[in-house]
C-alpha cells in the first residue's frame, strides 16, 4: 500500500504541477504581463512547484534530508535521465544562449548552492534570503539581457475559452492537488524507508526524484519526438536553477533546513556538479554543438552508475 501511495502521490503531484503551469501562464496572459516575464518566472516557478511543496512539506515536518535530498535527486534526475533519453531520442543542437547565459548560470548556482551547503552542513534563514537574492539578479539580468532567446509561451493555453474566475479556480484546485500529492508522497516514502530500513537521504533521491521529475521527462520525450526539443535542455537547465535557488530559499527561508546528512554533501552534490558540469565538454565532443545520441547514452549511464548502487545498498 505504501507503495501505491508513492505512485498516488507522484500521479497528484504531476497533475497538479500541469494545471498551474497552464492556469497560472493563462492568467498572466489575462492580465496582461509581458510573455519574457511568464517565461521567466510563471513558467519556471509553476514547473517547479512539485518539488517546492514536496521539500517546503518535509521540512515542516522535521525531515530536512528528504527536503533537500528531493531537490538534489530531481537536479541529477533531469540532466542524466531525462536529458539522457531525449537526446537519444533526438539528437540536440545547442543554440547560442547555451553558452552566453544557461550553462554559466547553471554553474554559478550550483558553486553557491554547494558553498553555502558545505560551510555548515546546513542551509539557515539568511543563506536561504541569499539563494532568493540570487535568483532576483538573474531574473533582472536575463531581462535586461537575454530578451530575445527567451521563448514566448503564448501557445502554452487557449485563453479565450478559459475565464479569469476560472483559472483562478484552477490554480487553487492545483495547490490542493499539489498539497495532498507531497502529503501522500512524503508519508508513504517514509513508511517505505522505516519499513525497509533506508535512509530518507537514499529514498528522496532516487524514487521521489524520479517521480517529480516525470513532467519534465513526459514533456521533454513528446518534444523530442515531435523533433521539437531544441528548448528542452533551456527548461532543463533552467528547472534545475530554480531548484536550488528558488525551491531550497522559499523552503529554508521559512524553516532552516539542518542536520544534512554528510553523505549528500560530499556525495551527491558532487553528483550534481558533475552532472552540471559535463554538459560543456559533451558539447565540443566530435560533433561540436550538438547532443548526438552517443553523447545521451553517456548522461544515461553516468545517471545508472549513481542510481544503482543506491538502489542496492
Amino acid at each position: 500500500m505504501d507503495f501505491l501511495g508513492i505512485l498516488f502521490g507522484i500521479i497528484l503531484l504531476s497533475h497538479g504541477g500541469d494545471i498551474l503551469t497552464k492556469s497560472s501562464v493563462d492568467l498572466s496572459l489575462k492580465f496582461s504581463v509581458p510573455k519574457i516575464i511568464i517565461g521567466m518566472t510563471v513558467v519556471s516557478f509553476a514547473t517547479s512547484a512539485p518539488e517546492l511543496i514536496v521539500s517546503l512539506n518535509a521540512t515542516l515536518n522535521g525531515f530536512s534530508n528528504f527536503a533537500i535530498g528531493n531537490v538534489i535527486g530531481s537536479n541529477i534526475a533531469n540532466i542524466g535521465l531525462v536529458l539522457g533519453i531525449i537526446t537519444i531520442i533526438y539528437p540536440i543542437t545547442l543554440q547560442q544562449r547555451f553558452y552566453s547565459s544557461d550553462f554559466p548560470i547553471l554553474m554559478l548556482s550550483t558553486f553557491l548552492f554547494y558553498i553555502l551547503l558545505i560551510t555548515g552542513s546546513k542551509i539557515s534563514r539568511a543563506e536561504g534570503i541569499i539563494l532568493l537574492v540570487s535568483i532576483s539578479l538573474i531574473l533582472i539580468y536575463l531581462f535586461l539581457y537575454q530578451k530575445k532567446s527567451i521563448s514566448e509561451f503564448s501557445d502554452v493555453v487557449d485563453t479565450s475559452k478559459i475565464s479569469i474566475p476560472k483559472s483562478i479556480i484552477y490554480v487553487l484546485f492545483s495547490g490542493l492537488l499539489l498539497w495532498l500529492g507531497s502529503e501522500t508522497l512524503i508519508k508513504s516514502a517514509i513508511s517505505v524507508a522505516n519499513k525497509y530500513e533506508i535512509s530518507q537521504r537514499v529514498i528522496s533521491v532516487t524514487m521521489v526524484a524520479i517521480g517529480t521529475s516525470i513532467p519534465e521527462l513526459a514533456a521533454s520525450v513528446v518534444a523530442s519526438i515531435k523533433k521539437q526539443n531544441d528548448l528542452s535542455i533551456g527548461n532543463l537547465i533552467g528547472s534545475n536553477i530554480f531548484n536550488l535557488l528558488v525551491v531550497i530559499g522559499i523552503t529554508s527561508t521559512v524553516l532552516p533546513i539542518e542536520q544534512i546528512d554528510s553523505k549528500i554533501i560530499f556525495n551527491d552534490m558532487l553528483w550534481v556538479i558533475l552532472f552540471s558540469a559535463i554538459i560543456l565538454p559533451l558539447a565540443y565532443l566530435k560533433r561540436r554543438n550538438i547532443l548526438t545520441r552517443k553523447k545521451g547514452i553517456i548522461l544515461l549511464t553516468l545517471y545508472l552508475i549513481f542510481i544503482i548502487p543506491l538502489i542496492l545498498s
